[in-house]
C-alpha cells in the first residue's frame, strides 16, 4: 500500500502555511491537523485529495465510528471524532477553492463529514474535573525538597503557577525581565513568552500565602545576585545533563536555557503530589483552583473582574463559561439549602453584575 503522496505533501504544505500566517493558527492547532489528514490519508491508501466525493466522506466517518486509539485500544472518543472530521471538512473546503482542484471537488460533498446532532452534543459534553483545593496544593508545595538548585526550582515553578494561574507553557518561557518580585508582578510578554493566543496579560501574585511569595522571592533573588542571570535569562532554567562514569547521563545543575516545553512542569507536579498521597492534577487545572479561590473571596463583581483579568481573560463570561462552574458536590449543597426565604439581591447588585459582565440588562 501507498505510504506517500507527493502532490498531497505539496497542498498539505500550502495548507499548513495558510493555517499559520493566514488564519494565526498556534502550532498545536496545525499538529492536530497534520494528524487528522494523516487519518484521512490512512484510510484512502494515500490517494491524491483531488479524487474527494461524498462516499469516501461517508465512508470515512463510518470508518473513524469504529477506530481505535493506539494507546488505549479503545474506540475514538466522541470528541476526537468531531474534531478530526471538522478539520477533514474545512481542509477540503479550501481546497475546493484552489487552482487545479476547483473543478475536481465538488463543495456540497464536504458536507458529508458533518457529524450528527446526536453525536455532536455528546463530543461536547466534558468530563468531570475536579481541581486540587489550595490546602491541597499548599501541601504538596511545602513537602517538596529544597536541597539542590534543581529542587529549589522546581518548588519555585509550582508556586508561581498557583500564585499567577499561569499556563505551564507560559511558565517555561518566562524570563528574568518578565517578572518584578518588589511589584509581586508577571509582564507575560506574548514576544517571548508562550502565552494563549499571544495576549500580553499582566498578572499580580494572588494571596495565597507569604510562604509561598517567599519561595519564588528568594529563588529569583539566588538567580540574579549567586548566579548572576542577567534579564533575558530564563526563571525557570533546564537542567543541565552531564555523564557519569559509571551511570550514564546525569543531572548536574542548571544551564540558563529556558525549557522546550511544558513536559518538565507537568512531571514535577505529578512527583510533588505523589509526595503528599494525592493524584495527579493538569497544571491547568490549578487556573480552576484559583477561579474557585476568587469565587470565595470577592465581594464585588468589580473585585471578580480583576481577578477574571489577572488570570488572562479579557470577559468574565470567559472566566464563568470555562471555569466558574459550580462542583457538584456544591450544586448539591445549594439545591438543598434553598428552603424558600427571600433573596437579599437589590437591583443595584444585579446591575452592577450586567455592567461588568458587559451585558445589556433587559427591561423589568
Amino acid at each position: 500500500m501507498t505510504r506517500y503522496n507527493a502532490e498531497n505533501e505539496r497542498i498539505k504544505r500550502q495548507y499548513f502555511d495558510y493555517q499559520k500566517e493566514a488564519m494565526r493558527k498556534s502550532e498545536t492547532t496545525i499538529h492536530g491537523i497534520a494528524s487528522a489528514l494523516q487519518r484521512f490519508e490512512v484510510y484512502t491508501g494515500h490517494k491524491g485529495f483531488g479524487s474527494f466525493t461524498k462516499e469516501q466522506a461517508m465512508g470515512f466517518k463510518k470508518h473513524l465510528a469504529a477506530a481505535t486509539a493506539m494507546r488505549d485500544g479503545q474506540l475514538l472518543s466522541k470528541s476526537t471524532v468531531q474534531h478530526t472530521l471538522s478539520a477533514i471538512k474545512e481542509f477540503f473546503v479550501w481546497l475546493s477553492r484552489e487552482p487545479g482542484y476547483r473543478n475536481r471537488i465538488n463543495i456540497h460533498d464536504a458536507d458529508y463529514l458533518n457529524y450528527g446532532e446526536k453525536e455532536a452534543r455528546a463530543a461536547r459534553a466534558r468530563p468531570l474535573k475536579t481541581p486540587p483545593t489550595l490546602e491541597q496544593v499548599r501541601s504538596a508545595i511545602l513537602a517538596m525538597p529544597s536541597g539542590t538548585d534543581i529542587e529549589r526550582r522546581d518548588r519555585a515553578v509550582f508556586a508561581l503557577a498557583i500564585l499567577t494561574g499561569m499556563r505551564d507553557s507560559a511558565l517555561v518561557s518566562l524570563r528574568m525581565k518578565h517578572i518584578d518580585i518588589d511589584r509581586e508582578l508577571v509582564n507575560q510578554d506574548p514576544n517571548l513568552v508562550r502565552t494563549k493566543a499571544s495576549k500580553q496579560i499582566f498578572t499580580y501574585f494572588v494571596p495565597v500565602g507569604d510562604d509561598l511569595v517567599a519561595i519564588v522571592k528568594d529563588w529569583v533573588r539566588y538567580l540574579r545576585e549567586q548566579r548572576l542571570y542577567g534579564n533575558d535569562d530564563p526563571v525557570f532554567p533546564r537542567t543541565k545533563v552531564g555523564l557519569s562514569a559509571t551511570s550514564g547521563f546525569v543531572a548536574d545543575g542548571l544551564e540558563p536555557v529556558c525549557w522546550s516545553n511544558a513536559a518538565p512542569v507537568r512531571k514535577l507536579m505529578k512527583e510533588a503530589y505523589a509526595r503528599v498521597g494525592l493524584g495527579y492534577f493538569h497544571p491547568h487545572l490549578l487556573r480552576k483552583t484559583l477561579v474557585k479561590v476568587g469565587e470565595q473571596r470577592c465581594r464585588t463583581p468589580e473585585e471578580f473582574k480583576a481577578w477574571s483579568q489577572n488570570i488572562g481573560h479579557e470577559s468574565v463570561m470567559t472566566t464563568f463559561r470555562s471555569y466558574g462552574e459550580v462542583s457538584v458536590e456544591r450544586q448539591g449543597e445549594l439545591i438543598k439549602n434553598m428552603d424558600g426565604k427571600k433573596a437579599t439581591i437589590t437591583p443595584e447588585t444585579i446591575r452592577e453584575v450586567f455592567e461588568y459582565l458587559g451585558m445589556a440588562q433587559r427591561p423589568t
